[in-house]
C-alpha cells in the first residue's frame, strides 16, 4: 500500500502515513482522558475493576467534552500559532529594503511556479538553520537566521528556499502545527499530574487508608496505571511527532531540487549548515520546524534524518555530488548576530611578495 514510484507518489504515500500517525494522536488522547477518569476514580476506595469499570464509564460520558476542550486549544493554537512561533524563535519580520537579496531569491523561486509569495523573517543569530511556517495561504512564512546568509551564496540560499517552499507546497507546516498542538496537550496534562504528583493522590497512602478500612483497595494500583498511562503516551507523542518531521524532509530536499534543477546546490548547502546548526536556547518543541535540527539530539529523538543519509538519497536519485564534511567553526557565543568585517579583497601585488613584473614560476602550473 505504501510503495512509490517517483516524487508525486511518494508525496502521497507520505500524506498517507501521516494520516494515520495522526489517527494515533487520537488514540493516544482517548488513553489520556482513560488515565486522568482513573485517577479521580481513584480517590474512591474500590477494588480495581470497579475502579475501571467507573472510569470506562466517565470516559463514554466525558469524551464530548474532553474533544471539545481539545477543539478550542486547537482554535487558540490556529489563531495565535504565528505569533507564539516567533516568541519562541526570536523571528522578526523583514521588508524587501532590509533584506533585498533574500527577497529577490524567495520571489524569483514563487514566480517561476506560481506559488504566492510568503512573509520573510529573519533570526538574528550566526548559526546557518530555517524553517517555514503557517497554516493557511497568505500567512505561511519562511524564516532563515541571519548567519545562513552571511555564509550561503546565492544557489545555497535558493536551494533552502526552495526546500522550505516545498513544505508549504505539501502543506506539512500545517501538520508539524497541529503535531505541535497534539504533544503540547500531552505535555500541558503530563506535566500537571507529576509536578503536583498526581492530583495529590499517593498510591501507598491510599492503599494504606483502604486497609485501616478493613477493605482491600485497587486505588494504589489504580494510580500507578494512570501515572504509566500518561507517561507513556507523553512520550509516544513526542516519537510520533518526530517521524512526521523525519519523514518529510526528504521530500522537501527532492522538492527543492525539482524547484531550482540544481542538486549540487542543496547538497553543498545542507553540508554547510550541517556544520553549524546549532543554536543552544532554541526550545526542544521548535526543532522539528528547522531545516536542520537546531539541538544536539540522539538519533531515537533526533527530528531529522541525518544529512548523511539526505545528501545520499540526493547523490543517488537526483544525480548531485556530495563535497567534504565541514569542519564546524569554533564559535564560542552563537548569540545575536554582529557584524563581521569582510575578508580582504585581493590587493594589487600578489599575496607572495613578488613583484607584478616578475615573470609568474615556472613550478606553479598554468592554475597557479
Amino acid at each position: 500500500m505504501f510503495h512509490a514510484y517517483g516524487l508525486y507518489t511518494h508525496i502521497r504515500a507520505n500524506r498517507l502515513r501521516s494520516l494515520l500517525l495522526l489517527a494515533g494522536f487520537v488514540v493516544l488522547l482517548l488513553a489520556l482522558m482513560f488515565a486522568v477518569a482513573l485517577l479521580f476514580e481513584a480517590s474512591e476506595d474500590a477494588t480495581l475493576p470497579q475502579i475501571m469499570a467507573r472510569a470506562l464509564r466517565d470516559l463514554e460520558q466525558g469524551w464530548p467534552i474532553a474533544f471539545a476542550a481539545a477543539g478550542l486549544w486547537f482554535a487558540i493554537a490556529y489563531v495565535f500559532h504565528q505569533k507564539l512561533i516567533d516568541m519562541a524563535t526570536g523571528a522578526a519580520d523583514v521588508t524587501r529594503e532590509d533584506a533585498p537579496r533574500l527577497y529577490n531569491l524567495l520571489e524569483n523561486l514563487c514566480i517561476s511556479r506560481g506559488i504566492a509569495t510568503p512573509a520573510l523573517k529573519i533570526i538574528e543569530d550566526g548559526a546557518l538553520n530555517a524553517y517555514a511556517s503557517g497554516v493557511s495561504e497568505g500567512h505561511y512564512a519562511v524564516t532563515v537566521t541571519r548567519g545562513l546568509l552571511d555564509h550561503l551564496d546565492d544557489v545555497e540560499i535558493e536551494a533552502v528556499i526552495g526546500h522550505e517552499l516545498t513544505h508549504i507546497r505539501n502543506r506539512d507546516v500545517q501538520l508539524m502545527v497541529v503535531a505541535a498542538v497534539f504533544v503540547g496537550i500531552f505535555a500541558f496534562v503530563g506535566d500537571l499530574v507529576f509536578r503536583n504528583r498526581g492530583f495529590g493522590f499517593s498510591p501507598r497512602r491510599t492503599a494504606e487508608e483502604g486497609r485501616d478500612r478493613g477493605g482491600a483497595s485497587g486505588a494504589g494500583l489504580a494510580i500507578i496505571i494512570a501515572l504509566a498511562i500518561i507517561a507513556l503516551s507523553w512520550g509516544l507523542s513526542v516519537l510520533i511527532r518526530f517521524a512526521i518531521s523525519r519523514s518529510r524532509e526528504f521530500l522537501a530536499d527532492a522538492g527543492s531540487v525539482e524547484l531550482t534543477k540544481n542538486p549540487d546546490a542543496m547538497i553543498s548547502a545542507l553540508r554547510k549548515i550541517e556544520a553549524n546548526a546549532i543554536i543552544p536556547d532554541m526550545p526542544s518543541r521548535m526543532g522539528a520546524f528547522f531545516i536542520e535540527s537546531p539541538r544536539k539530539a540522539r538519533a531515537l529523538f533526533s527530528t531529522h534524518p541525518s544529512v548523511d543519509d539526505r545528501v545520499a538519497a540526493l547523490v543517488r536519485y537526483a544525480g548531485g555530488r556530495d563535497m567534504p564534511k565541514l569542519e564546524p567553526p569554533p564559535i564560542e557565543n552563537h548569540g545575536p548576530w554582529e557584524a563581521q568585517p569582510a575578508p580582504d579583497a585581493p590587493g594589487f601585488l600578489p599575496r607572495d611578495g613578488r613583484s607584478p613584473l616578475d615573470p609568474p614560476s615556472a613550478s606553479n602550473g598554468p592554475w597557479g
